[in-house]
């Protein structure tokens, strides 16, 4: 009973054994080339997983002895990179497909071993056969010659359609309920507004606050699945950026809540987390830095990104830490600097509505052209209750040469300060890794705007002054 007993365990063992990895075989009538490709979708990139010869019998096998991840992959033909889609996962890592190149590649596609993959191309030659359906009524609505009786004939036929069409979709995804195609179909059902009252304007209101919250009802971002697909990270992408207003405290907002629906999966977290951290470290827009610092506050400080190896992680946490004194809303950190005479004199003490904090060098190309347009601002402005603190970056035998810029560039009328031997730090507190840099403050000394081009202070300006004015009208 034991020596039975065993070789039972032992086969079994040796089936488990034999059905690791993957193995797709491939066979593409009227496909020639040596080489065929498969690849993933990641992000909003496509990556080469596998490359094949033809075989004696004119097959492509992509084969490994780890298994595939989850996704809709493609099966890339050279030499111009026409391809077709397949659907892997823990069901569909070990079959094969024959199919067709041309207009007739979806009706002679044909697989073994992978009803899911079946199902799926079932599917789209029912939605093509619809869409061909659906492209004749078009023309009809679309046509100078159509009487308003054929294109409200039209019209009803087009609403017929789609309502079909959305019941065989429910149903494939009820019948086929788990399954990766049943999960793809869903993601992509069209959004489902409920009923709402009010003015044009309330109702727009109403369904752009509704979507927010229900934006993703069809998808489950926690299916380490979607990760490798094509509409997953346009589908993010639109979320946080159009369904958002683009103020760094919404977009947190957004952000969450994208991440916290994907939790579930380690790998759909982890890949949105560092895309978040790395596009808003790279953000061009003003005040985007306040996402990043919020990313690390919120995951990376707290072990959320495991990840992550020390070293990179304290550079991370450290840039954090730098750029949280400078962000929108914080009041500027003090300086305290010196005048050409040797007087000392604070960042704080300018007595002024605005101040425009400017640090610069006279060898800086980039300063050199915006310390004359800077010049031009300050004489509109200067009367308006601006002032502008300059510190030329420069330190010890190298600050005279910042006086003889000045002179020579008739621009002493405004503040000028320097720090010769580093005291106030404003190096480092200002993290000013290139110049000119520019920040925008209020009486308070608070920072309303920063890392701008003096071309744009002109018009933020007037938008601010404009702004002054109607609250102070609105307060009378």
């Amino acid at each position: 009973m034991r020596i039975i007993t065993t070789l039972l365990f032992l086969a079994f063992s040796l089936t488990i054994w034999a059905q690791e990895g993957f193995e797709i075989k491939v066979s593409i009538n009227g496909y020639q080339q040596q080489e065929l490709y498969l690849a993933y979708y990641l992000g909003d990139k496509q990556y080469i997983q596998d490359t094949v010869v033809r075989a004696d019998d004119g097959s492509y096998t992509f084969s490994g002895e780890e298994a595939l991840e989850g996704g809709i992959y493609l099966v890339v033909m050279a030499p111009d990179n026409q391809f077709f889609q397949i659907l892997v996962d823990d069901n569909n890592q070990r079959f094969s497909l024959t199919t067709a190149m041309g207009e007739t590649q979806l009706e002679n596609t044909q697989f073994t071993n992978s009803p899911d993959n079946q199902d799926f191309y079932e599917y789209l030659l029912y939605l093509a056969d619809q869409r061909t359906e659906g492209d004749e009524f078009q023309k009809t609505l679309s046509s100078e010659n159509a009487s308003e009786k054929d294109k409200e004939e039209a019209k009803m036929a087009l609403e017929g359609l789609s309502d079909k069409v959305l019941a065989y979709q429910n149903k494939f995804i009820a019948d086929h309920a788990g399954s990766l195609p049943a999960a793809i179909i869903e993601a992509n059902l069209p959004t489902d507004f409920p009923e709402f009252t009010g003015t044009e304007e309330e109702i727009n209101n109403k369904k752009w606050r509704w979507m927010q919250k229900h934006y993703f009802d069809n998808i489950n971002l926690g299916d380490t699945r979607m990760l490798r697909t094509p509409f997953l990270f346009q589908r993010v992408d639109y979320f946080v950026q159009k369904l958002h207003v683009q103020h760094p405290d919404s977009i947190a907002i957004a952000v969450d809540f994208v991440l916290e629906k994907m939790q579930p999966s380690e790998d759909n977290f982890k890949f949105y987390l560092i895309h978040f951290l790395n596009f808003y470290a790279a953000s061009k827009f003003v005040g985007m830095d306040a996402v990043y610092v919020h990313l690390v506050d919120k995951y990376y400080a707290v072990g959320l990104a495991p990840w992550t190896e020390q070293e990179q992680l304290d550079k991370i946490v450290d840039n954090a830490n730098r750029l949280r004194p400078l962000l929108i809303g914080e009041t500027a950190p003090d300086l305290l600097m010196e005048r050409r005479d040797g007087s000392k004199i604070s960042l704080s003490s300018v007595d002024s509505p605005y101040t425009v904090l400017y640090f610069w060098r006279y060898d800086c190309g980039h300063c050199k052209k915006s310390t004359p347009i800077l010049a031009e601002f300050y004489q509109k402005f200067k009367d308006r209750g601006v002032e502008i603190f300059a510190g030329c970056a420069k330190l010890r035998d190298e600050v005279p040469e910042c006086w003889d810029y000045i002179d020579e560039n008739e621009i002493g009328e405004w503040i000028h300060v320097v720090d010769p031997y580093g005291r106030s730090r404003f190096m480092t507190t200002y993290d000013l890794k290139t110049t000119p840099q520019i920040y925008v403050l209020d009486k308070d000394k608070k920072i309303i705007s920063k890392r701008l081009g003096a071309e744009q202070l002109e018009e933020l300006f007037n938008r601010l002054l404009e702004e002054e004015t109607l609250e102070i009208e609105r307060s009378k």
